[in-house]
Formats: C-alpha cells, structure tokens, sequence
C-alpha cells in the first residue's frame, strides 16, 4: 500500500472511530449537556483520551500519535457534525505546548488543560499580559472556552508560558454562557503561583484555527443534510417541497458553499503538512477559517429558513448548529480579520 492509501486508510478510520463518540445524528447527550457545567462528560473525555485525539499531533516520542494536520481535520470535522461539546481543540492546543509529567496527565485524560491566551476579542495573537515574574502572574484573560471544566490553565504571559493550577490562590474565574450552551471563562490573576513553560505558542495557535474551520465545515455539513432530509420529505400540495424550485436552486447554492469549505479546509491541511514556509501556512489558514466562518454562518441560517416555521423551536435540532456557528465563527480569528490576513500573506509570498 502506497503512502496516499495508507494515509486514506487512516483518515477513514479515525472518521469511523469518530463515531463511537459522536453518533450521527444524535444530539440528545449534546442537549443534556447544554447551560451545565462543565458542559460537557468526563466519562466522554477519557474515552476520547483512551483513542488518542488529545495527542493526534503530539510526536510519538512525547506519547502522541504523530499524525498531521489532514489526519486532524478530519477527526475536528466529524466533531463537528455531532457538536461535540467537549474541549478537544483547546486541549489538543495545549498538548503541542506540554510536555513531561503534565502531558502524560493530559493524553491520559486524568487531567484537563484549557489555554488562556487571549487578551481581548477577534485576534490571533496576545498582547503581552499578564505579567509573570519570580514564578507569580498577575493579569487577565478573556474567552477561555469551557473554563469550567479545566484543572489547569495554560496562561499566555509578557515573557512566555505558565502553567496556572484552577485552584491556585489568588485566581478567579467569572463564567459567561454562549449561544450554543457552552461557555467561556474570563480569568482573573493576582500574584498568582505559576510554573513558566517553554513553547512556541504561535504554530500551535496556527493548527488550532485550521482544526476550527473543520469543525465548521462538520457544522455547516450536517446542516446541511438535515435540511436535505426535511427538503425531500415535507409535503406542500402533494409534492416534497424540495422539488420547487426556489428551494432547489437554494439548495444547490449550500450545496457549493460546503464544497468549496471542503477544498479550503483540506487544501490547508495539506500545506500545513507539506510546506515550511511560513507565509504559506498563515494564508492556507486564513483562507480557509474566513472561508469556513461565513459559510457556516450562511448555510445554518439557510437551513433555518428552509425548515419553515419549526426551525426556529429550539426543540428542532437545526438550530443547534446554527448557535455552535455563531459561537465558532468568531473563535481563532473572524472571517474579517482571516481575509486581510490572508491578503498580507498572500503579498509577503508575492514578494518573496
């Protein structure tokens, strides 16, 4: 078997082991979850843990899988599909920057590491704080996604990383729902113990943006064909509603609009694996996060219209991956931020 096949082999699957996680379809575990904290199942997570998601890009010698970024995305985008609510983007982030004990912990599933780097909304990189000195930080954070639930937090700070345990003194969490019912935390440090950390944090954030774009195609997928399913099977004047028309030519628009996210996530995918040229990378992640954020948004608003009245009941399921979109779109950078970064990649490669 050639290196292609052996890598589609393996892409199929982990999409297939996806689905002992996150059964099509079925969202009622994903309801239970949602306003709750943590948000989302430990029991879950280890089963995650135990088949080697966290670890996916960490290399074998840490204890990872070692697998690149299509192996990634295609596991982030069968997420995905079944909303998953547990934090595997944020910690498979982390995992890229741990390393020793705390990895271990992490990969094992016996301890959850969510980072805290942003310092205000829609970037991609942190301004500098909080400040950490002699093994103390103080500052805050922003946007901490599933907070809640994390038994430590990996903290951007002005000269590095640290490691900040949840119930260090001196530390304070606020909790802010979001639309689709999980949260972010707002974290607030004063003079508190930290264990500075070596990594670079910027590669790491990089994969996390791809991961998200794919998760979103998973969104904007299942959307999709949930709104295909209703299209073929709902009844106006004894035809299905999809053969009108109107509806069709709709239709076939998110049809593209998937297609095209398709192609932009998995094009990114494979620079990310191929290519070391840094300008490359940033605009393949660009293009395809600003791509996959109105998209998604596009296509579960879509679904919504085209469900008619019972979309809009918070008891139909299509509405559920229309708040995840709006919760996501936004996440790692928004499709504004995405498209003038992409254009000043785009131009530094020009010129090189």
């Amino acid at each position: 078997m050639d290196d292609a096949a052996e890598r589609a082999e393996r892409i199929r699957l982990i999409r297939d082991s996806a689905a002992a996680i996150v059964p099509p379809g079925d969202l009622k575990r994903v309801r239970a979850l949602r306003f709750g904290e943590p948000g989302f199942d430990r029991t879950v997570w280890q089963e995650m843990c135990a088949l080697g998601w966290v670890g996916l890009r960490v290399p074998e010698a840490q204890g990872g899988s070692g697998l690149g970024m299509r192996e990634y995305c295609a596991l982030a985008e069968e997420c995905g599909r079944g909303l998953l609510p547990e934090p595997l983007i944020p910690c498979a982030l982390a995992a890229r920057l741990l390393a020793g004990g705390e990895l271990a912990r992490l990969l094992a599933g016996d301890s959850i590491v969510i980072p805290a780097w942003q310092d205000r909304a829609n970037t991609l990189a942190p301004l500098g704080e909080p400040a950490l000195r002699d093994g103390r930080i103080s500052g805050r954070k922003v946007f901490v996604p599933m907070a809640a639930g994390a038994d430590a937090f990996l903290v951007a700070a002005d000269t590095g990383l640290a490691l900040v345990a949840r119930n260090a003194p001196g530390l304070s969490l606020a909790i802010e729902r979001t639309q689709d019912g999980g949260h972010f935390g707002r974290l607030t440090l004063d003079h508190t113990p930290a264990r500075p950390l070596a990594g670079e944090l910027a590669e790491a954030i990089e994969e996390a943006t791809l991961a998200t774009a794919a998760y979103l195609l998973g969104v904007m997928e299942a959307a999709f064909a949930m709104t295909l399913g209703y299209l073929k099977t709902r009844q106006q004047f004894g035809k299905a509603i999809g053969s009108f028309q109107a509806l069709a030519h709709r239709a076939a628009d998110l049809k593209i609009q998937v297609a095209l996210t398709r192609a932009s996530v998995e094009a990114a995918a494979l620079t990310l694996d191929t290519s070391e040229a840094p300008a490359i990378r940033r605009a393949a992640v660009s293009r395809a996060k600003a791509r996959a954020s109105d998209a998604a948004m596009r296509v579960t608003r879509e679904a919504i219209q085209m469900h008619g009245g019972i979309g809009y009941t918070d008891e139909y399921d299509a509405g559920l991956y229309l708040r995840k979109a709006m919760v996501l779109a936004s996440l790692f950078g928004s499709a504004a931020l995405h498209r003038a970064r992409y254009a000043e990649e785009a131009a530094e490669d020009d010129d090189d």
